[in-house]
């Protein structure tokens, strides 16, 4: 089985550097391109999917849609879709969606995190921040509800390839939903992939999701069980693994973003939200011909 952790395109809210959590941003010109690409270079790479989760949020839903879109046609059968759960949703900013980041007051000489660390909770209007808990069980149940069981019901020679499309905070709780499932001794690295200070890589916080950046992972049943080897990579903190010790998990790319090489903000226009009615992307950016 292979599994893809997504973080959704540029969004018009991540230019105007806004808390946009819960809030619907859409994306950007440059944020469809980035989608456009991520999509195209999977399907190069072989990749077909037999599941797509993806946010309902518009940004996660868009950019998972563009990985469909650059899919083969299927030969047989309905054509897949994107599921969508309130469950991948980022996390909720609450007082500060759509605020800018840190705002400073101009009446105050505190810095703009003082002002949103000070900000009377008694205020009318105001709604604190989704906790970390309230993240993790979200995550913890849609990895129990939909994830665990596709990887049980996984068999050998048949291809289950799943891509999850939600949100950069989200995510790395997603990712410690799914380590916790693994018995320490059973996740590898791919070589080449870097490690932490003295050879331990904090498993827990693997690095962070670029716009369309993926974790890409590897995960199989053995007919035996895992053996402890001095390269083995140990999360920085006890896991109770909730999988067969059978079940392996490699780690193959993070923050994998190969895809945008080369890719160019268009001047002008690449920071603007995308509109739906406009030509086909890619024809938008061509020349005119010299006649």
């Amino acid at each position: 089985m292979k599994l893809y952790l997504i973080r959704h395109g540029e969004t018009v809210d991540n230019v105007a550097q806004l808390y946009a959590g819960i809030k619907d941003s859409a994306l950007t010109v440059q944020g469809v391109l980035q989608a456009e690409r991520l999509g195209q270079h999977l399907a190069a790479s072989g990749i077909r999917y037999t599941h797509v989760f993806a946010s309902d949020l518009q940004r996660a839903v868009k950019t998972a849609q563009a990985l469909l879109a650059a899919q083969p046609e299927p030969t047989a059968g309905p054509a897949l879709s994107v599921r969508q759960f309130q469950e991948l949703r980022e996390q909720d900013f609450g007082f500060y969606e759509g605020k800018p980041f840190y705002a400073r007051q101009s009446d105050s000489n505190k810095s703009g995190k003082d002002n949103h660390r000070s900000q009377p909770q008694d205020d009318p209007g105001f709604k604190d921040v989704e906790p970390k808990e309230s993240m993790t069980a979200r995550t913890n149940t849609f990895v129990a509800e939909h994830i665990q069981p596709l990887i049980l019901q996984a068999a050998p020679g048949k291809d289950t390839v799943v891509a999850i499309v939600s949100h950069g905070i989200l995510l790395s709780h997603l990712w410690r939903s799914i380590l916790s499932m693994f018995a320490k001794q059973t996740i590898t690295l791919a070589p080449g992939l870097a490690v932490g200070g003295g050879g331990v890589t904090p498993l827990e916080y693997l690095g962070g999701w670029s716009n369309t950046g993926y974790l890409e992972l590897e995960i199989t049943n053995s007919p035996t069980s895992a053996e402890t080897s001095e390269g083995d990579i140990q999360p920085e903190h006890a896991l109770s693994g909730s999988l067969p010790s059978t079940t392996n998990m490699l780690i193959r790319n993070v923050n994998g973003k190969e895809h945008l090489k080369g890719l160019k903000r268009a001047r002008g226009v690449g920071s603007s939200q995308y509109d739906e009615g406009q030509k086909k992307i890619e024809s938008f950016f061509k020349k005119a011909k010299i006649r």
